[in-house]
């Protein structure tokens, strides 16, 4: 009986990184969106393609909150917040719903002052039936 001094490793090696490669693949098509925004339904929606370069995210919830890339922003602040954004910035802007057409205006009114006009407005494609 032939005895055993070490363990072939490279099967298992070969195994992990296909797996890796696997679940890093997977993972790039996974967009989790953790503020929950029932965006308008419209009949004319065409399909969003992000661009290339860095977009900068705008969501105002139900209850009127302003979120900058998700974090909790102050109408009050964006004057601060929009100062450093060069004006072909691509901007995204989801608004609920639910949500009251003067915080839209409020900060479409700010990023208008700053001559951020690259915008894009999210909505859902109304089900036909």
């Amino acid at each position: 009986m032939k005895r055993f001094d070490d363990i072939n490793v490279i099967p298992l090696i070969d195994v992990m990184l296909v797996l890796l490669a696997v679940v890093l693949t997977s993972a790039s098509f996974i967009v989790q969106d953790s503020l929950d925004i029932k965006l308008p339904e419209t009949e004319s929606t065409t399909e969003y393609v992000p661009p290339k370069e860095k977009v900068v995210n705008f969501a105002i919830d139900a209850d009127g909150q302003l979120f900058m890339d998700e974090k909790p922003t102050q109408y009050p602040a964006l004057p601060t917040v929009l100062k450093p954004l060069n004006p072909k910035t691509p901007l995204v802007i989801k608004v609920d719903d639910k949500a009251e057409f003067g915080r839209f205006i409020q900060l479409v009114d700010a990023l208008k002052a700053h001559n951020l006009t690259n915008l894009t407005f999210l909505t859902e494609k109304a089900q036909s039936e």
